[in-house]
């Protein structure tokens, strides 16, 4: 699970690492659910663009940008038939996250510490996920939103380290650059063979505790559709 990271978000990095333009750099601050980073995805058929979208994805169905709150990260076992995102599994709106680096709670002295996890030599990551566009149903305004896709981690020998020890470990999907392409762009049904462990090497140290997260909207949730099977996330 990731709800916390750095998105990759100066120029320079996004086109050496992901061969991407983007128009300007913005600072280096942390993510949160629903807040707005940079992710990577298709337009035109087979070029790659940056765009800017909600931390969440959102479904047709959403009411209002708090709902995701809890579509930030879609488990890898469950994302075809889950509603919150068996539409955009289906349809192959598949995007990259660039990452700097993500946090994640360690437990091991009993208490929750945030740690930072990133690559060596601080070489961004590329999350593989999913987006689609939601329009907001009080101003009719078009945005774009995306979530994290997430694998088991239990065997995983660095981030089986992460969340309470009673919980079951996951870790977001990670992309090879060489998978880049393909990842974006195969077949629906080829899609999944992405869904593994990484294993190449990541470092890890505990970082101070940010500010606190910003708070949950005031508005009355309007309950969406009944799930046709299971939960909605």
């Amino acid at each position: 699970m990731c709800s916390n990271y750095v998105p990759v978000s100066r120029r320079d990095r996004l086109l050496t690492f992901f061969g991407v333009e983007r128009e300007r750099d913005d600072p280096a601050t942390d993510a949160w659910p629903v807040g707005m980073a940079p992710f990577i995805h298709l337009a035109g058929g087979e070029v790659r663009v940056v765009s800017d979208g909600l931390f969440g994805l959102l479904p047709h169905f959403a009411t209002e940008v708090s709902y995701g709150r809890r579509t930030y990260n879609a488990r890898s076992e469950t994302v075809r038939v889950l509603p919150s995102f068996k539409e955009a599994w289906a349809k192959g709106w598949r995007c990259i996250i660039p990452a700097e680096s993500i946090y994640e709670p360690n437990w091991e002295t009993g208490q929750s510490v945030r740690w930072a996890i990133h690559q060596e030599g601080f070489i961004p990551m590329g999350i593989a996920g999913i987006y689609r566009r939601w329009r907001d149903p009080k101003d009719n305004r078009e945005v774009y939103s995306f979530a994290m896709l997430t694998v088991n981690a239990d065997g995983h020998p660095l981030m089986k380290r992460f969340h309470r020890p009673e919980d079951e470990k996951r870790m977001v999907v990670m992309l090879r650059p060489a998978d880049y392409a393909e990842w974006l762009s195969c077949p629906v049904e080829d899609a999944a063979r992405f869904f593994r462990q990484w294993d190449g090497p990541l470092l890890a140290e505990p970082v101070p505790l940010p500010p606190r997260a910003p708070k949950a909207s005031s508005v009355r949730t309007v309950r969406p559709p009944k799930p046709e099977t299971g939960s909605l996330f």
